[in-house]
């Protein structure tokens, strides 16, 4: 038995199976999740699993200006660490210097959306949404339209990319590729979870993280009187979320009676909301509700950037929306029935906007794992 299997074994060796085989490459090491004390673990696509390599590859791209074709701006151009991943702009701004007509969403906890951009309910995998920014044309914002070979030569030109996108991606015979880029850059904006506020050390135990005003105003905005949240709840203060183990997901998008151009519910023309791709006349005016981490950093508000602070923001709902109506007595047919308006006092004004900065996580706008690798490597 001993000399057939020495035999069969240099037989294997003369057609290849010895010797001159590499070994196998090693398996991608697994994101350990460091996530808040109550926060679920995000929903990961079966063809994107999250690993390490493609999470640093996925930083080292987002903050890389050879993604705009110009070489003028990266993602981080419009996505600010140190402003929640907002931009801090009312309109956002192209690397070609094309004015958007939408403010820039923040990243804060996007792992836990259920669709992307104000207002677009087929866009529900951040995978496919990065190809807007890269891709497309309507607005123009890094430029690659219809150039993808050119951007995907100027990465494989640098050999340390490549060879980061080698390990990321080892299964694949090019590693280099669409694919494999905007699935990098999906993995890392997945890590951006922001869960240890002043709010939630409150949560966890710590009675003394929260002023006696922000307290008040916490009362105040999970009250019936003012109705935040029905559309701002949960651990990330936004209506449609998902995650392993929770319900279905829902996509949802809502009319806050920001505008009421005719006394029907008409939005600007610009820019009328999910109408433009339902085509279904209730959908005028309808946009996604914003997750309120960080909301204090992420000014201006709205779709359109159109109010500047979030002291104008109460000053809206409680108005009953018509922030800018025509006629500002007028209520929109297409309102929510949650914005209905409310009535408070200026001490009560200011504890809600106290609650809201306790929303704020100081350490995760600070956080070197999300921040420029050439300036925390």
């Amino acid at each position: 038995m001993t000399k057939r299997w020495v035999f069969l074994s240099a037989l294997a060796c003369l057609g290849g199976g010895c010797g001159d085989r590499s070994p196998p490459a090693p398996e991608p090491e697994k994101y350990q999740w460091l996530l808040p004390e109550g926060f679920p673990t995000p929903v990961v696509p079966a063809d994107n699993p999250m690993t390490e390599a493609k999470v640093q590859l996925g930083r080292r791209l987002f903050y890389d200006k050879r993604l705009s074709l110009n070489g003028t701006q990266s993602c981080a151009s419009c996505h600010e660490q140190a402003r929640a991943f907002t931009d801090g702009r009312q309109h956002g701004l192209g690397s070609t210097g094309e004015l958007h007509r939408r403010n820039a969403m923040g990243l804060t906890n996007i792992a836990y959306a259920t669709s992307f951009t104000w207002a677009n309910p087929s866009l529900t995998s951040l995978e496919v949404q990065a190809l807007s920014p890269l891709l497309g044309k309507e607005p123009v914002e890094l430029g690659f339209g219809d150039r993808e070979e050119e951007l995907l030569a100027r990465l494989r030109a640098d050999p340390d990319l490549s060879a980061r996108f080698a390990e990321a991606f080892p299964e694949e015979a090019e590693p280099v590729s669409m694919v494999s880029l905007t699935r990098a850059l999906a993995s890392f904006e997945r890590t951006l979870i922001s869960g240890n506020s002043p709010y939630d050390q409150y949560l966890a135990g710590n009675t003394k993280a929260l002023s006696p005003a922000a307290r008040r105003g916490m009362e105040l905005f999970f009250s019936e009187r003012l109705e935040c949240n029905h559309c701002h709840l949960g651990f990330n203060f936004q209506d449609a979320v998902t995650y392993e183990g929770g319900p279905e997901p829902l996509i949802l998008f809502h009319n806050t009676g920001l505008y009421n151009e005719d006394g029907m519910g008409a939005y600007p023309a610009m820019d009328p909301g999910i109408i433009e791709l339902t085509g279904r006349p209730e959908d005028m005016g309808s946009f996604r509700a914003s997750s309120l981490r960080n909301v204090a950093l992420t000014a201006p508000y709205m779709h359109d950037g159109s109010i500047a602070t979030l002291s104008e923001v109460l000053d809206h709902y409680a108005a009953g929306g018509r922030a800018h109506a025509l006629d500002s007595s007028s209520v929109s047919p297409l309102r929510s029935g949650f914005v209905r308006g409310f009535t408070l006092t200026p001490e009560e004004k200011a504890d809600v906007l106290a609650f809201l900065d306790s929303l704020t996580d100081t350490g995760f706008l600070k956080d070197p794992r999300f921040a420029d690798p050439a300036l925390h490597p």
